[in-house]
């Protein structure tokens, strides 16, 4: 008669008669190169990562050369922007007279912007950056501008145009003259 007790075996441990479990897989010891070949790729990686942190910062840190652009470009460029607005002619007038005092301030280190037309005149009276007839010129110019925007004066195509046109030639006037060349220079001595 056979119980369903566990059997006792020469060794003294104790089996069950109903367990039979089938032969364990062999056990696959690591490979120490795998490893190794593992933590280099993790290095160069690592590696990697930091040289292009590097040179992006670097990047980053450069600065962005900008073009400069002379006053008077800026200024005629502001003028030629301007044309669309003359058949507004307070945005018009608003625009050409910004656009004349900040070529002024650029031009001259003269603060223009930020003070009202008599302020401003009364302050270029007193210096000799501008010949006196381009100031009586500029201050006919700033006062229809000054109509046009704190009267509600609306001149006409004509009028516009002349203002504009009159913008045009103190820029014309003022603007830096380029130095002589060598060459102009080795020319005059040498005859």
């Amino acid at each position: 008669m056979k119980t369903n007790s566990p059997a006792f075996t020469q060794a003294g441990a104790v089996t069950n008669a109903n367990d039979i479990r089938g032969l364990k897989p062999p056990v696959a010891i690591p490979n120490f190169w795998i490893w190794v070949w593992v933590g280099i790729g993790l290095i160069m990686l690592a590696a990697a990562a930091w040289f292009a942190w590097q040179y992006w910062r670097r990047k980053a840190d450069e600065p962005v050369l900008v073009p400069v652009i002379p006053p008077q470009t800026r200024a005629r460029l502001k003028l030629q922007e301007a044309l669309a607005l003359i058949a507004q002619p307070r945005p018009f007038c608003i625009t050409v007279s910004d656009t004349i005092r900040l070529y002024l301030e650029e031009r001259f280190n003269f603060h223009a912007p930020e003070r009202t037309t008599e302020e401003f005149l009364h302050e270029l009276s007193a210096s000799n950056l501008l010949l006196p007839d381009q100031k009586q010129s500029l201050g006919e110019f700033l006062a229809v501008c000054d109509m046009v925007k704190f009267a509600r004066y609306e001149p006409g195509l004509p009028e516009l145009q002349a203002l504009h046109g009159s913008a045009l030639r103190l820029i014309d006037e003022t603007e830096p003259q380029p130095a002589p060349s060598s060459d102009a220079a080795s020319d005059t001595v040498t005859s």
